[in-house]
């Protein structure tokens, strides 16, 4: 997909055999471009990419790129804000389903031979439960027809000058009490780092359900694991993890009450497709001259220091 974009332009791919920071910051120094999905862009990558202007990161998040020191060094970081709506909230409902149904563990063992209702406690009535949305961006804003199709009440927290029709609570301490669901869709950056730690988990019904699709270093997973083991949560829904992935002997990976997926809530043959184009897209289009569709930081354009100088404003 990158190549059908890019080649016919004339734009050569160098394609990394290695995430190691060293070897990418080799790889950089004679680029014009870079363009990364979860490898590393850091400030010694940029520092020794002199002819690079744009760093192109195909997703959402931009976590994984030092964008504070590109700004500083005048190139431009773009993302893709939203090919995978879809996929990531069919996927939080699916982690929700999940843990209310239990079809893992009774499938398991039915295909083992046994037909036991009675393996695990009764399923969980998700009709008139409280689902609470922390961030309400496009993925959460299109999770608020799937969870009312469901006969759950969609709940969210208050941001000035925004309006929405879902019920809004004034702090995410106070939606914490009274949600059923919790999911989480927020950024991570430093101040929503561990946004869910020991604290926040403590104000949660033991009842309630954690959902993590956004990024995994939202939860503290020290204090979920402690929460989950003692029983003051009833599980937790995650498709990111911190660290991850997680290691093989870690105690999420053998609890009932969790449902693990691969950091794939974003994945389907439609929507790579669509992040592939968009993503080569945005490279092309600062090496062309023009504006991309997301700038990640659009201060870097009145830099001095911008490297293509023609999106200057």
């Amino acid at each position: 997909m990158e190549r059908s974009v890019l080649e016919p332009c004339g734009v050569e791919l160098v394609v990394a055999d290695s995430t190691d920071p060293a070897r990418l910051a080799a790889l950089a120094a004679d680029v014009d471009a870079i363009a990364t999905c979860f490898a590393h862009v850091t400030a010694e990558v940029l520092d020794n990419a002199p002819r690079c202007r744009t760093v192109a990161r195909f997703g959402v998040g931009v976590d994984n790129i030092d964008v504070a020191r590109a700004s500083e060094l005048g190139i431009v970081v773009t993302n893709v804000p939203v090919y995978c709506v879809d996929e990531v909230a069919d996927h939080t409902l699916m982690l929700m389903l999940a843990l209310a149904r239990r079809p893992m563990a009774f499938g398991v063992d039915t295909a083992a031979g046994n037909w036991n209702r009675n393996l695990l406690p009764a399923p969980i009535r998700l009709r008139d439960k409280v689902f609470g949305l922390i961030g309400l961006g496009a993925i959460g804003s299109a999770l608020i027809p799937r969870i009312r199709a469901l006969g759950m009440r969609p709940l969210t927290v208050r941001r000035p000058g925004y309006t929405c029709d879902v019920p809004a609570m004034d702090s995410a301490e106070e939606l914490l009490r009274v949600a059923d669901v919790v999911s989480l869709h927020l950024p991570l950056t430093e101040a929503t780092h561990h946004f869910i730690g020991a604290d926040e988990l403590a104000l949660m019904k033991p009842t309630a359900l954690l959902l993590n699709t956004a990024r995994g270093g939202l939860v503290d997973t020290a204090a979920l694991t402690e929460a989950l083991t003692h029983k003051r949560l009833d599980g937790a829904g995650l498709d990111v993890t911190e660290p991850e992935p997680l290691p093989r002997t870690h105690p999420l990976r053998r609890m009932g009450n969790v449902v693990l997926t691969p950091h794939y809530a974003f994945s389907s043959e439609g929507s790579m497709a669509d992040l592939s184009r968009a993503a080569a897209r945005n490279a092309l289009d600062v090496l062309t001259g023009k504006l991309p569709a997301s700038i990640v930081d659009p201060a870097v354009l009145t830099t001095l220091q911008l490297r293509t100088p023609e999106l200057a404003r």
